[in-house]
């Protein structure tokens, strides 16, 4: 059983939970793929609740949430689920199932096509709205050399948040 909660309360959740590490899942026709990710952004833009995360070209993410129109975010509770965390964070969806291998289990999302991460106590739900890709020459040249010392640079997903919503206790 889930709930809606209202925005000033989850985008504090985002920002505490999200340097602790969050999921990001994308679903692709049948290919699907999940990823930790410590960054990102929430707010109010065009009239509307946005997510912004940022995807590396090298990942195999990239190659599914440049093409799919959603992604989904899931954050587990404080202190739980680190181990898949650190499991989703380290391996490749080119090479195994992460999910298989970080141990986690999807479900369908309420709004989108892309799954949520079972287990997890906050979701957004989010359709892609702009795809950016970063201009390095723009970046500040302390965050370049300390965050893109191998050129591996990111784009930025922009998401429409379509529903947010916390895991009741059962």
């Amino acid at each position: 059983m889930t709930k809606a909660i209202p925005f000033a309360e989850y985008s504090r959740q985002f920002l505490e939970q999200l340097p602790r590490g969050a999921f990001l899942t994308v679903q692709e026709g049948a290919r699907r793929n999940t990823m930790t990710i410590g960054w990102g952004n929430i707010g109010f833009i065009w009239q509307r609740p946005i997510i912004t995360v940022m995807v590396r070209y090298s990942r195999y993410t990239h190659s599914l949430i440049d093409k799919a129109p959603d992604f989904s975010i899931s954050l587990p509770a404080p202190g739980e689920m680190r181990k898949a965390l650190a499991s989703a964070g380290s391996v490749s969806g080119r090479d195994v199932d992460k999910f298989k291998e970080a141990g986690v289990a999807t479900e369908p999302a309420r709004t989108i096509q892309s799954p949520v991460i079972k287990g997890c106590d906050l979701f957004f739900e989010c359709r892609t709205v702009l795809r950016q890709v970063m201009e390095p020459a723009w970046l500040d040249e302390t965050i370049r050399s300390n965050s893109y010392a191998s050129a591996d640079y990111h784009v930025m997903y922009y998401g429409e948040i379509t529903a947010c919503y916390r895991r009741e206790a059962e």
